[in-house]
């Protein structure tokens, strides 16, 4: 049965979980991270050097970082309606996975780090301002993505990428900011809601 080491309020273990959701893997989940055990402890870094979560352990095979993680599973469990093999369809499903970890996610670094996680070292106004502002415009980038599609990130039907992005979409409306109206955005989350898989994992850990 397929390991994941990570807790499961961490959004790159929530990847991992809703795509297992969507492929039907049975795993064993253990809590690791802040909070519960060390990923500096010997035995996680012999399996992931960078002390990150997730890790997991298909059999004898480990792996970490969860966006390779979440293709691997679709690659290694069917997951072809997910991750097509077709070059440019799985092309794309691959711009906006890499394009939520490289854009999305460095948009909304200083705005969550002050005003979810309350960090004293992110409590600049001036800094949360332009944090805010980088966040809305970066959003706004998906907003138009959704308004071409009308209904997922990288097409007509719901794809990998939409895992990491959805999960981006949550962290956006759990958020205390003010929301500029994304009219695609708000009808995606909702599209979104109906899957058992987001339901499980999608909002913050919890159905």
């Amino acid at each position: 049965m397929l390991r994941i080491l990570g807790k499961a309020s961490s959004i790159n273990v929530r990847k991992v979980l809703w795509t297992c959701a969507e492929l039907h893997i049975p795993f064993e989940r253990e809590d690791w991270g802040s909070g519960f055990r060390s990923t500096n402890d010997a035995e996680f870094l012999a399996l992931n050097p960078c002390a990150m979560v997730p890790v997991i352990q298909d059999g004898d095979f480990t792996l970490w970082e969860s966006n390779t993680i979440i293709r691997y599973l679709a690659a290694r469990y069917d997951g072809l309606h997910l991750y097509p093999t077709d070059a440019q369809t799985r092309a794309r499903v691959d711009q906006w996975i890499d394009w939520q970890a490289s854009e999305l996610n460095r948009s909304w670094s200083y705005a969550f780090m002050s005003l979810v996680r309350q960090s004293p070292d992110y409590q600049d106004s001036a800094a949360l301002a332009n944090g805010v502002a980088q966040w809305s415009k970066t959003m706004s980038i998906l907003d138009q993505q959704l308004h071409k599609t009308g209904a997922y990130i990288s097409g007509e039907a719901f794809s990998l990428a939409d895992i990491p992005v959805g999960l981006s979409v949550n962290r956006w409306f759990e958020t205390p900011l003010a929301h500029p109206d994304y009219p695609a955005v708000r009808a995606y989350y909702a599209r979104l809601g109906q899957r058992e898989g987001f339901r499980q994992y999608g909002r913050n850990g919890t159905p």
